[in-house]
């Protein structure tokens, strides 16, 4: 996994590379999310989606740390909010359960 697959200018892309890239995008993403989803609500809010994006950013962050890096910082950095994406994720589906039930 840690094999070139191209070079785009000076980097050099290897398939750990990606899945840290689409984690960084997810990451970073979920924000632009939430920015939208207030803009229609005209009221802070997150929604479903961004803890997705959250939990699913940080697993690929995890795994590009853990297994393409072998970086204690990077899962460290990655493994809180990881866990708290999770967490709101379960509390979020288990609210809107009751609601529909």
């Amino acid at each position: 996994m840690n094999n070139e697959l191209f070079m785009l200018g000076s980097w050099v892309i290897t398939p750990w590379k990606l899945i840290g890239y689409v984690g960084v995008f997810l990451f970073g993403g979920r924000w632009f999310v939430q920015l939208v989803a207030s803009g229609m609500q005209k009221k802070p809010t997150f929604p479903q989606l961004f803890w997705y994006m959250s939990l699913s950013g940080s697993v690929c962050l995890l795994a590009y740390f853990t297994f393409g890096k072998n970086d204690s910082v990077g899962i460290l950095s990655n493994l809180f909010p990881a866990c708290v994406a999770g967490y709101n994720l379960f509390l979020d589906i288990t609210h809107r359960r009751r609601q529909t039930g």
